[in-house]
């Protein structure tokens, strides 16, 4: 059995680093309907805590997109346990999953209003039209 602080292996370790961080399938699904809807966006604002996704300026909104196995969501593709190396990657879900309250709550403090987007959502209904009336209703 692993222990909690067990690094993974050499293999996996070159496979994570292939999993890209930004321009991902779900985030260029989001970025397509913004702009459908014909609502302004920025990418990747780093000068943000968190970096989010994307920044609706004239809303003071801010979304991100999250991938549901990293931060476990409640859906079928987020609560599969990991095959191998479980302690570590269970150790690192929640440490992903404490980070995006901090952040959120730090956005909020900045007078952003906090949006999370799921992968699964995205990929079953789009961008969620509850979403798009936000940003509607916070331009105004």
């Amino acid at each position: 059995m692993a222990a909690a602080t067990e690094s993974p292996s050499p293999q996996r370790s070159r496979t994570m680093a292939a999993v890209k961080s930004r321009d991902t399938g779900p985030e260029l699904a989001m970025a397509a309907a913004l702009r459908a809807a014909k609502v302004r966006f920025r990418r990747d604002v780093k000068s943000l805590p968190g970096r989010p996704d994307f920044v609706i300026p004239a809303a003071r909104l801010v979304v991100f997109v999250h991938g549901c196995w990293w931060h476990a969501h409640p859906c079928p593709r987020g609560d599969r346990p990991a095959k191998t190396n479980a302690a570590y990657w269970e150790a690192k879900i929640d440490r992903n999953r404490r980070r995006d309250r901090r952040v959120a709550r730090e956005l909020r403090a900045l007078g952003y209003s906090v949006w999370t987007v799921w992968e699964c959502q995205l990929r079953k209904h789009g961008v969620p039209l509850r979403l798009i009336r936000a940003i509607e209703r916070r331009s105004d």
